[in-house]
């Protein structure tokens, strides 16, 4: 399906900025598929094995008549999924074989966008440190001009701690080897062409095999206006330059598993129609006819149009409170996950023949061990809470305390991202592909699991208060009304901030902490009302259709691109790799403990 069948041309032309259109490519049929049995057990290792106990689990619990020959059945820490089984152009998978990672990622060339963003980052020092015979990877850079752009290569990327395993493997000659692989590109996904100069975008078009869009604007209450021209405009001008490369094998886009809104108990790896809205199935009820009608074109008319009726103050809080109405009208929590929905629903619309891997993570942290355990960049979703916690700013929060908060490593996101990358890149089979990399069916983390294994770390390696005096954190307490944990922390922090102006004499100093205690209040209300919808959030992401990715690499692909999220073992994630890395990386030591070095197997 082209682009002019999804979108007007006046839509087209709001999207690209001029009304030049790219030719469409010549849509192909999907492959046949034919249904299957295997049963399969994957053990906690990441080794597939095929045993009769497992066998006799299955046909307790699934009738054998409902399956057909060759269907998978596939059994993983006491989770089962059934899975059908697929063919690729007439041929089996043979996983004994693997999928040829390494072989798919040989000479290819690479368009990252988002690529000094911290997933991408992550991704492309697995690619260089596992597969150094790739070809160029185009990393598509905000600046000014080349030398900037080189600058933020260096500054964002090639000099950080992240890369530090290439540079002890290539030890004098690793600039040399960056910067025969990495090229800066200046780009910007809410330009249109994405802002590539046109001799080069020509260029580019004609060499590269995979495109990977990570570009996103991640905030939960972002302007509206903002969130649609990256995490929806942005989409569908990358996929209107992908439309033109030749060679091009794949198109992979990175999304997050809470584009499925407020849907509730397990939530399957579907696409989404364009058009498609939650509200019409989590509200029965809507009839057909009342349910809101999504309309892409208009909501971007409405977010420009009201960003374009003034420019004062006031003007960001509206486009942010606007972002929030419109998402919740249609079933999504925020305009964050609001917009990427709508920017899967370009994608597929627009895809053509091209194939498609969607990628679906839900809340990206740290990484587990690869290059090294804990590492991690800015504050991540969960991560402001807990350092609030560990410095003794906050005792309680507004969360459900058995939900699960599901959680996934960025190594495990990046290692399923390149696993699909090479499974579809190297075959002839245009679709769209969804995979959700994430834990809460088959690995739960509760929020009161979590919540016990953060104060067990701070108890036994406290943050230092300026005086180098240990902060005494106590159980975290839940609340499920607003107001109460608002009256909550007002009340806990005038009790704190009366405790320390009694030890002080110095009035300058007691306003000044007066005043911080003010805005530790404020910051706090803040994240449990944009934190609402995930800390009480009743959904559990489905991913047999990752299940099934790691079923097909063979053990030495496992070995090198494990991500059997059902294997972490939350209590050493939780206390010895992320917190520690938090500290080390976000924190930068500030409030180190007394026994630094126990603070998690950091390098």
């Amino acid at each position: 399906m082209g682009a002019s069948s999804c979108l007007s041309s006046s839509a087209v032309a709001l999207f690209t900025g001029d009304r030049h259109r790219q030719k469409n490519r010549n849509s192909s049929s999907l492959p046949s598929r034919r249904r299957g049995i295997r049963v399969i057990c994957c053990a906690s290792n990441d080794r597939v094995k095929s045993s009769r106990s497992c066998t006799e689990l299955v046909a307790e619990r699934l009738p054998m008549p409902m399956l057909a020959e060759d269907d998978t059945i596939f059994a993983s820490n006491g989770m089962m999924s059934f899975v059908p089984f697929k063919e690729t152009n007439g041929t089996k998978v043979d996983s004994t074989r693997g999928i040829g990672i390494a072989g798919f990622l040989e000479g290819k060339q690479l368009l990252v966008t988002g690529a000094t963003g911290f997933l991408a980052k992550v991704l492309v020092e697995k690619i260089l440190r596992i597969a150094p015979d790739v070809g160029k990877i185009y990393v598509l850079i905000k600046a000014d001009d080349k030398e900037a752009a080189v600058k933020r290569l260096e500054f964002e990327m090639i000099n950080t701690e992240l890369f530090r395993c290439l540079r002890e493997i290539h030890g004098k000659d690793y600039h040399e080897f960056m910067s025969s692989k990495l090229v800066p590109v200046i780009g910007n996904i809410r330009e249109a062409n994405v802002g590539i100069d046109t001799e080069l975008a020509d260029e580019i078009s004609k060499e590269v095999d995979v495109i990977i869009n990570s570009a996103a604007i991640t905030a939960f209450d972002e302007r509206y206006d903002v969130a649609l021209d990256t995490n929806t405009i942005g989409p569908f001008r990358l996929m209107s330059f992908a439309r033109r490369c030749q060679k091009l094998k794949l198109f992979l886009h990175v999304s997050t598993a809470y584009v499925n809104g407020q849907r509730q108990g397990r939530i399957l790896e579907k696409p989404f129609g364009m058009g498609d809205t939650i509200k019409r199935e989590t509200s029965p009820e809507f009839s057909a006819k009342a349910a809101p009608i999504l309309d892409i074109e208009s909501e971007i008319r409405l977010a420009f149009s009201s960003a374009k009726t003034s420019w004062d103050a006031p003007l960001v809080q509206k486009m942010k409170d606007l972002g929030l109405e419109r998402a919740k009208i249609h079933g999504w929590q925020d305009s964050y996950v609001f917009t990427k929905a709508m920017g899967e629903m370009v994608i597929d619309c627009m895809r053509g023949d091209i194939p498609v891997v969607t990628i679906r993570p839900s809340i990206v942290e740290s990484t587990y061990l690869e290059p090294f355990p804990g590492w991690m960049e800015g504050n991540r979703m969960m991560d402001p809470v807990v350092l609030q916690y560990g410095k003794g700013q906050l005792t309680g929060f507004l969360a459900d305390p058995n939900a699960v908060l599901d959680v996934v490593p960025a190594d495990m996101v990046v290692s399923a991202m390149v696993a699909a990358m090479a499974k579809h890149g190297s075959r002839s089979n245009p679709g769209m592909h969804i995979y959700q990399i994430t834990s809460s069916v088959v690995n739960p983390l509760a929020i009161q699991d979590l919540a016990k294994l953060i104060f067990q770390h701070f108890s036994a390696f406290p943050c230092m208060d300026a005086k180098g005096r240990p902060i005494t954190v106590s159980p975290i307490k839940f609340f499920d009304d607003a107001n109460e944990f608002s009256a909550y922390v007002s009340t806990d922090a005038v009790r704190r901030n009366e405790r320390v102006a009694a030890a002080i004499s110095n009035e300058k100093i007691s306003r000044r902490l007066k005043s911080f205690c003010l805005r530790s209040v404020e910051q706090a209300k803040y994240l449990a009302k944009i934190y609402q919808p995930y800390t009480f959030y009743g959904g559990r992401f489905d991913n047999t259709n990752t299940q099934e990715l790691m079923v097909e690499m063979s053990e030495e692909e496992r070995r090198s691109f494990g991500f059997d999220v059902g294997s972490i073992d939350w209590e050493h994630y939780i206390s010895d790799v992320h917190v520690p890395g938090l500290r080390r990386h976000v924190m930068k030591g500030r409030g180190r403990s007394t026994e630094p070095q126990q603070l998690g197997a950091i390098p």
